[in-house]
């Protein structure tokens, strides 16, 4: 499939489903016959869900980055290196790989946390191929990014079970 136009899509805000939401326009890319590849900023070190739903899927590669969640006490130290490494890949990939499609999953965390830079992140954005689809998720995503993306869709909570004292869902959250 030929594309004029790769868009740069955002998803952020407080309420759920931004990874959701990629993963969907990751599959269906993969429909496509198009190249898919997610590149996950903190998600890491165990395997959950996503990981063992699209291992067998052709078009799609997902590489988990991250160290995993960031508690409040954490020492960010290893968090920000894992992020820095990620960043890394992430603008090798967009500017040389052969992908579609790429989802940077959770690069607003990272941004937010100060371990990528927006201004770094703008730079890559206008350095895409033209063909490529970039897709960008996460909390606290910076106003300043909203410019430079085609669509933005901020995931807004207005209830959630957490509220409710009711934990992670297998297959729901993870």
């Amino acid at each position: 499939m030929t594309h004029t136009h790769g868009l740069v899509i955002v998803h952020t805000g407080a309420g759920k489903g931004k990874t959701t939401a990629a993963l969907g326009m990751a599959l269906r890319a993969a429909g496509q016959n198009l190249r898919v590849l997610i590149l996950q900023f903190i998600k890491g070190g165990w395997r959950y869900g996503e990981l063992e739903a699209l291992e067998p899927l052709p078009n799609i590669h997902i590489r988990p980055l991250g160290l995993g969640l960031i508690g409040d006490h954490d020492d960010l130290s290893p968090h920000r290196q894992a992020a820095r490494t990620a960043w890394d890949t992430a603008v090798q990939e967009v500017t040389q790989g052969p992908w579609d499609l790429i989802v940077l999953d959770e690069l607003c965390v990272a941004m937010h946390r100060g371990f990528v830079s927006t201004q770094e992140v703008i730079r890559l954005i206008h350095q895409k191929p033209p063909h490529l689809h970039l897709v960008i998720t996460g909390r606290h995503c910076p106003e300043e990014l909203f410019p430079h993306a085609d669509t933005v869709t901020l995931m807004q909570a207005v209830k959630h079970h957490h509220q409710a004292g009711i934990t992670a869902q297998p297959g729901v959250e993870f």
